[in-house]
């Protein structure tokens, strides 16, 4: 019976599940888009984030955006428990699209009200709202000068 108790709380607390496209779990953040939650990637639906290695600039200096999107990611997530919500099955890159949240905080919306990532409006237009006041507001990218995520990506 004690095995039976440590297989469940051991599923619970440390393997993701994908349950009626749900995939529950701790994450790793990739990027400002990304998240690995156990062997599941998944790629935030609706938004785009600067990758990595790109540059932005604000007050005429150049910064790392991307590494700001994800380092913002990882601490709003905090280590806390994700939840997504699978909105399509894999991706190209086979990843799974998904909302996620980290109690009832939208992710998606959250990265895009505060201006670390974009909508992705060709995919989606869930989070112009969103977009739009962090440019008015003047958060995070729309604080400086950028190219847009799938711009720099097809440069280099």
């Amino acid at each position: 019976m004690n095995k039976f108790y440590f297989t469940i709380i051991f599923c619970l607390i440390f393997a993701s599940s994908v349950l009626a496209n749900e995939i529950i779990g701790f994450a790793k953040v990739i990027d400002g888009d990304t998240l690995h939650i156990k062997l599941d990637k998944i790629r935030l639906h609706g938004i785009d984030a600067p990758e990595k290695q790109q540059k932005c600039s604000k007050f005429r200096t150049e910064y790392n955006c991307g590494l700001v999107s994800k380092k913002a990611l990882t601490k709003k997530i905090n280590k806390k428990i994700v939840s997504c919500e699978v909105q399509k099955k894999k991706d190209r890159y086979g990843r799974f699209i998904g909302i996620c949240f980290v109690g009832s905080i939208n992710l998606n919306k959250w990265m895009t009200r505060s201006g670390y990532v974009i909508a992705y409006k060709r995919y989606s237009k869930d989070y112009i709202a969103d977009e739009e006041y962090a440019k008015k507001n003047k958060l995070g990218l729309w604080s400086g000068s950028f190219l847009q995520p799938e711009k720099w990506r097809k440069l280099n």
